[in-house]
């Protein structure tokens, strides 16, 4: 058997290895209709308590049963190189998922274990190819599977990066609705839950949220706390505080939130400006080496031309 084949086969274990973990990680997370009712419903069926409550039919359903104390262990292993539990609970619902803190953890366990899978293909293929050291290698594989948990890290940071700057961009329009509906004459409660019921987006999503916490027996001022806690955004921190302080002191609420409004235009129109000049030197790029090369070229080529024709 050559050296081919013997890497073609290494290679197919080392995938199917993987793609088989990450399937069993993802599908141990899936609650089925079964599962959902079995609570309320008498069964008299024998079952090995090892296996759960459930009977399970699938192979693939077995093995994830049967390592789910390995993947306990890795989860614990996973949390001590990533952030702790409370601040990814944090960042979690600042990124608006409804993912727990378990199927989180899962999902980085999953990473790593393409990242894992990957640095084992590249270390087989630089063993056989190059020759190369076996320490490094070892390295390299740890240095993969880390840098798998660091990018579902840095996922989740983009993704709660992308959702503030969703807010931020919509807390003008939903200030200003919220300055007609109390204008108008509406109480504070009835214009947020108007504004919340009828627009769309992750600001008015927080906004249900919000009236959900009021509904359930928590104080405007306190839901609205909250609210500025959990998002964390200096802007939407001074919104609840200006709308709690309004409603405790009588001050005019609709002035408040125009200002509060006009404020967050202020200060998308500075980043704007920021952001500006910040790429006014990346747009000098390819002025500098493609527009004006060619425009040079273009100048002295007919020169060339000319000085070569001549005797």
């Amino acid at each position: 058997m050559t050296s081919t084949q013997l890497l073609g086969i290494a290679l197919g274990f080392v995938a199917g290895l993987g793609a088989w973990s990450i399937y069993a990680a993802l599908s141990s997370q899936r609650i089925t209709l079964v599962e959902r009712i079995s609570p309320y419903l008498a069964s008299h069926e024998s079952r090995d308590p090892r296996l759960g409550t459930q009977p399970t039919r699938s192979p693939l359903a077995v093995f994830a049963k049967l390592f789910a104390p390995w993947t306990q262990t890795l989860i614990r292993v996973v949390t001590t190189i990533s952030s702790p539990n409370a601040e990814t609970i944090r960042r979690l619902e600042r990124a608006g998922r409804s993912t727990t803190l378990h199927q989180y953890r899962l999902q980085q366990v999953a990473w790593a274990t393409a990242g894992l899978t990957t640095g084992l293909a590249v270390s087989l293929l630089l063993a056989i190819y190059r020759n190369a050291n076996a320490f490094a290698l070892i390295i390299l594989v740890a240095a993969v599977t880390i840098a798998g948990v660091v990018a579902c890290e840095s996922h989740l940071s983009s993704a709660v990066k992308r959702r503030g700057e969703r807010i931020i961009m919509e807390f003008p329009t939903i200030a200003e609705l919220l300055a007609l509906a109390v204008a108008a004459g509406e109480p504070p409660v009835a214009a947020l839950e108007r504004v919340a019921r009828s627009s769309r987006g992750a600001l008015s999503g927080e906004l249900t949220r919000v009236m959900n916490d009021v509904r359930a027996g928590e104080t405007l001022a306190d839901a609205l706390q909250h609210f500025g806690d959990r998002l964390e955004l200096p802007i939407i921190t001074r919104f609840a505080q200006g709308v709690s302080v309004a409603i405790e002191r009588g001050t005019p609420l609709a002035s408040v939130l125009r200002a509060q409004a006009q404020e967050a235009r202020d200060a998308g129109h500075r980043s704007l400006m920021e952001v500006g000049g910040q790429r006014e030197i990346y747009m000098m790029i390819p002025v500098v080496f493609l527009v004006l090369p060619i425009s040079i070229l273009f100048a002295v080529f007919p020169s060339f031309t000319a000085l070569s024709v001549l005797p």
